[in-house]
């Protein structure tokens, strides 16, 4: 057994549980503050919350040789956040929260050239497989949403890019330095646009930032944690139960459905994250 392997997908469970509650808040918010405001406040609780760690750690903690690897990353993290959250205001939480389920079939490709980590013939068969869950739980294809889906492939490469490029750094990074560099650089960029888009906020919506930025670098830090010790490609299958925990939100607050077809494309997307994690753990 690899307790490594089995800590990684518990933790990126966690992440993924908090970045389904981060979903449902940009849902909640999206029908009065604008997309900009959504992805400031996002990024500036998480770094008001990051800020006992560098008091904790020190400077000391800021000290890198691969800034370059930290801006990188706080670019395509915040392109595909803002990608994200325009998805995730145009359909049902539980399918806009399938942008990111897509994100673990290009991680494994990413990591083949980048990492040199080669996904078995089971991680091959579990990323098709779970290919298929994708498609039964996608709702019926419409003309009108083409290019909001369209939207959402390209966020999905973007995040199979962020995590690689965690992965990458890790072996000198710490994941509290990373998580610190993405929260001060996204709330860096994201203010730029910020009072070209203000709109008048209620305190409902000021709660609903404070508990985002929450669950942002809550879901950060477990995330980041999990990539350091076990390999992408092996444990990235488990980004798909942001969906189970989008679903069970999207259902209790906005009574969305939860159809057969998507329950089954769920199913389907666990049993891929199963069999490609538990090769790993016999």
């Amino acid at each position: 057994m690899a307790p490594h392997l089995l800590k990684g997908a518990l933790l990126l469970l966690l992440a993924e549980a908090c970045f389904a509650g981060i979903g449902a808040v940009v849902k909640f918010t999206s029908e009065t503050a604008s997309e900009a405001q959504v992805v400031f406040f996002r990024n500036f609780f998480a770094l008001l919350l990051m800020l006992p760690f560098l008091y904790k750690h020190g400077f000391k903690m800021l000290k890198t040789q691969r800034w370059y690897l930290h801006a990188s990353r706080a670019l395509t993290g915040i392109t595909g956040m803002y990608c994200f959250f325009y998805v995730l205001a145009r359909l049902p939480l539980a399918q806009g929260m399938l942008v990111l389920l897509l994100s673990p079939f290009v991680v494994p490709i990413i990591a083949r050239f980048w990492l040199k980590e080669r996904p078995s013939r089971l991680t091959l068969f579990a990323i098709l497989l779970g290919f298929v869950g994708v498609v039964l739980a996608l709702p019926t294809p419409d003309a009108a949403l083409n290019a909001v889906l369209l939207v959402a492939l390209g966020s999905a490469v973007l995040v199979a890019i962020t995590k690689t490029t965690i992965r990458y750094m890790s072996d000198t990074e710490p994941a509290v330095r990373i998580v610190f560099y993405f929260s001060l650089l996204t709330a860096i960029l994201s203010a730029i646009p910020l009072p070209f888009y203000w709109q008048p906020l209620n305190q409902d919506v000021w709660l609903a930032f404070i508990a985002m930025g929450i669950l942002a670098a809550i879901g950060q830090l477990a995330m980041t944690r999990a990539y350091a010790i076990a390999p992408a490609s092996d444990i990235g299958m488990w980004t798909y139960s942001s969906v189970v925990f989008a679903g069970a939100f999207g259902y209790l607050i906005w009574q969305e459905p939860v159809t057969m077809s998507w329950a089954a494309g769920v199913l389907v997307i666990f049993y891929a994250g199963y069999i490609t994690t538990r090769q790993r753990l016999i």
